[in-house]
């Protein structure tokens, strides 16, 4: 396939451009920042580009089989409030223009609703992670608003709590929800989950819980 990704230089953007490649498919990074982005090859194009404006990244857009987006809720004082959310618009904004549908996003956890079955633990975390990180939320729930609204075949992924370690293969995956005390993922997993996603029909449109 060929596959478009932004976020490409961050933990779970480069998992899913050197998965990519290592699968065969062709693969467009979008960066601001070629120099961060460690991950080369063959079939590797590194597309430049300020994500301010949508036209300036149709063309990293046009063509293409699917995008993958590591973007994610940012923190970074210099990244502003609501930048996953602008972010994500300038993606679609390119993508309804070059008639590209199909998009998986990197939401988390809280976002989506509690597992079946939750404990009083469970609860207890997720409601204190969630105050701590009202703002970050709050963001991303504002992005998949958007991707509710366009015209895109999307799917936000929602892991819980990221880990770096090397990719297992091993974890479960919940359509419209959250897997049973699910408390970690590794980004490399989530990057394997996202690209086996790419072509599963069942998770369009969808939130789709991924944890251990």
């Amino acid at each position: 396939m060929k596959l478009t990704v932004f976020g490409a230089t961050g933990g779970i953007g480069q998992e899913i451009v050197r998965q990519a490649l290592e699968a065969g498919h062709e693969v467009t990074a979008v960066v601001r920042d070629p120099a961060r982005l460690p991950v080369t090859g063959e079939r590797l194009e590194v597309f430049r580009a300020d994500l301010g404006d949508s036209a300036a990244v149709r063309p990293a857009v046009a063509g293409r089989d699917a995008v993958l987006s590591g973007l994610g809720a940012r923190r970074r004082a210099d990244a502003g409030a609501g930048a996953a959310t602008r972010l994500t618009r300038t993606v679609l904004d390119a993508m309804e223009a070059e008639g590209v549908r199909r998009l998986l996003v990197v939401s988390a956890a809280p976002v989506g609703p509690e597992p079946e079955g939750a404990g009083l633990l469970d609860r207890a975390v997720r409601g204190a992670v969630s105050a701590v990180l009202k703002d970050v939320y709050t963001d991303l729930r504002a992005m998949e608003a958007e991707l509710a609204r366009s015209a895109t075949d999307w799917t936000a992924v929602r892991p819980p709590r990221l880990q770096d370690k090397p990719l297992t293969g091993r974890y479960r995956t919940v359509i419209g929800g959250f897997p049973p005390k699910g408390r970690f993922a590794g980004r490399a997993d989530v990057a394997h989950a996202m690209l086996a996603m790419t072509e599963d029909a069942g998770t369009v449109k969808q939130g789709v819980g991924v944890a251990y």
